[in-house]
């Protein structure tokens, strides 16, 4: 996929330590400024990904990347209100349901090496 791979707005969590953001039925941990253009990686998959917030701009996707970018449905509202719109660009985004599974289950079953 590389910088034109697949883009995503919507609401992620952050677990209780703060190390480890949860999103998309997936789990990020940061680089630390080791990543190849990205800032977080995938615990379970080794992937890297550029997270970050919300630009009023709209240039929501990393600087090398392009596509469309998604917009979880229960965060239209809320993004259109940031970014002072009234309506998504169909050219720019496209409104998606995001996959809600057991992450959390699944990294910590791996952090305590239960496979």
């Amino acid at each position: 996929h590389g910088d034109h791979g697949p883009a995503w707005i919507g609401y992620g969590e952050y677990s209780k330590s703060g190390r480890t953001i949860y999103f998309n039925d997936r789990a990020f941990q940061s680089s630390r400024g080791k990543g190849i253009g990205a800032n977080f990686f995938d615990l379970e998959s080794g992937e890297e990904y550029w997270i970050s917030g919300v630009k009023k701009d709209g240039s929501d996707r990393h600087w090398a990347g392009g596509g469309v970018v998604g917009v979880q449905d229960i965060a239209v509202e809320e993004y259109l209100g940031v970014r002072g719109c009234d309506q998504l660009d169909s050219t720019y985004h496209q409104v998606v349901r995001l996959t809600e599974g057991d992450v959390k289950d699944r990294i910590q079953r791996l952090e305590n090496g239960e496979g």
